[in-house]
């Protein structure tokens, strides 16, 4: 067996008839399986495959399993446990789009949201669009970033896997579109080795309402994942990458595991594994790690 198919339920349990109902579309589709094994009963399970499912077939599983909110990932036995992690931040590492909170200190949090979602879609250009949402922002007090930081929420999971890959000797970097204010912040909380983000313009305790140049974007995050793979010695298939958006995919396509996170339409188009119902824990079972294996928070 060269790949395992990876159950992880979010409210229910996982029951024998969630992995029966696994093992058969496997059958179905001609793959050969082998003997299920828990990684933390009655919540994630895996169960080894001859090959890897398609983007469609994995489509396909996902659908079937939705009703019970169960995510399913497929993963190669090759390199499994990845030495380096680049993670978007907003809607991903955090649960908010920072900007997006950040413009409601300026009572245009409608406003800039609507642009952000559009520019998450691909349906923007992304260096304009952050352009334009800054722009609005223009004479906000830089009192506003700060209180923008401290209001600002983990998402769940975030923290005990940064932890576990940490102790497991994985490097992670947070790698965002936003800005280093709150990387820098973010980063520090949970224990990430690293962060890049783009440069909020400040003048006399005021912001410019201009981004310092160059803009961090998707082809940024591609270079550091590049960069990170380089500085450690890594080949691409011992890497990962999380994120949500339209900006993460050239990252997350290239990463020898690509993972779309409550994904945007493009990137369940294009990824193979995706959590849509659980949280960010999931990233350690995808992995194999077992709940025992999981650091102490």
């Amino acid at each position: 067996m060269k790949f395992n198919l990876t159950l992880v339920a979010s409210k229910k349990q996982l029951s024998a008839g969630h992995i029966a109902l696994a093992q058969s579309f496997a059958e179905e589709n001609n793959l050969t399986i082998d003997s299920p094994l828990w990684l933390d009963k009655n919540k994630s399970v895996d169960i080894p495959l001859s090959q890897s499912f398609t983007i469609d077939q994995m489509q396909e599983l996902r659908s079937l399993l939705d009703a019970n909110q169960i995510d399913c990932f497929c993963t190669s036995q090759d390199n499994r446990r990845k030495k380096l992690l680049l993670a978007d931040m907003d809607s991903t590492i955090v649960t908010s789009e920072t900007l997006d909170e950040l413009a409601a200190e300026a009572g245009i949090k409608d406003k800039v949201a609507s642009i952000t979602e559009r520019a998450m879609r691909g349906e923007l250009d992304f260096h304009a669009a952050i352009k334009e949402r800054v722009g609005l922002l223009k004479n906000l007090p830089e009192s506003a970033v700060k209180r923008t930081l401290d209001q600002t929420e983990i998402s769940k999971g975030a923290e005990i896997t940064i932890r576990t890959l940490r102790e497991s000797g994985t490097a992670s970097i947070l790698v965002s579109g936003g800005f280093t204010y709150f990387t820098e912040g973010i980063a520090k909380q949970l224990g990430f080795a690293g962060h890049h983000g783009n440069i909020l313009g400040v003048k006399d305790g005021k912001l410019t309402g201009e981004v310092t140049e160059p803009i961090l974007d998707k082809e940024s995050k591609l270079d550091y994942l590049n960069t990170y793979a380089r500085k450690l010695g890594l080949d691409l298939s011992q890497t990962m990458a999380i994120g949500d958006g339209a900006n993460d995919l050239p990252m997350l396509l290239a990463a020898g595991l690509g993972i779309g996170y409550h994904p945007k339409p493009l990137l369940e188009e294009n990824l193979l594994n995706c959590i849509r119902h659980t949280d960010l824990t999931s990233i350690l079972f995808m992995q194999g790690y077992k709940k025992d294996n999981f650091a102490k928070i």
